[in-house]
């Protein structure tokens, strides 16, 4: 299982998830007086105050559940392949709604500054893209074999 390469592109994908889990994926100063605003993928925190924004939360946590599954799945390469769809589809509904808050939501608020952590699902969308096409590259390998039988 763990010898193959897409099974460490599965669980490097699955550490990226994890990790912009806990960054905050982007600051928001005010325009005028107030305190720094910094939005984590479980909402905005301003001073004590908690706005919630479950959205992203929510994306990255199915997306690194589907990516951990996936790293089981070793056997049914075909579904494999298919989780690693999924979760790569996931992973740019993650940016189309960072990309919504970042450029309409947040301008009414004050100027919006990304952090490295916004980075990490993109890092993990490569992942995912060299996984699935190592499990293809399997799945043909496979099949070529049992031709030959």
């Amino acid at each position: 299982m763990i010898q193959r390469k897409q099974t460490i592109f599965l669980l490097l994908a699955l550490l990226a998830l994890i990790a912009c889990l806990c960054l905050p994926i982007g600051k928001i100063e005010p325009k005028g007086m107030g305190m720094l605003t910094i939005w984590y993928n479980l909402g905005l925190f301003t001073d004590g105050a908690v706005h919630a924004q479950p959205i992203p939360f929510v994306d990255l946590v199915v997306t690194g559940i589907l990516s951990f599954i996936a790293i089981f799945l070793y056997k049914k390469r075909m579904i494999q392949a298919k989780l690693c769809t999924v979760s790569m589809i996931l992973c740019l509904a993650w940016y189309a709604y960072y990309a919504f808050c970042a450029l309409y939501e947040f301008q009414t608020i004050g100027t919006f500054h990304a952090t490295f952590a916004a980075c990490l699902p993109f890092v993990a969308f490569i992942l995912l893209i060299m996984a699935r096409r190592g499990i293809i590259a399997d799945e043909k390998l496979v099949r070529s074999m049992d031709r030959i039988r």
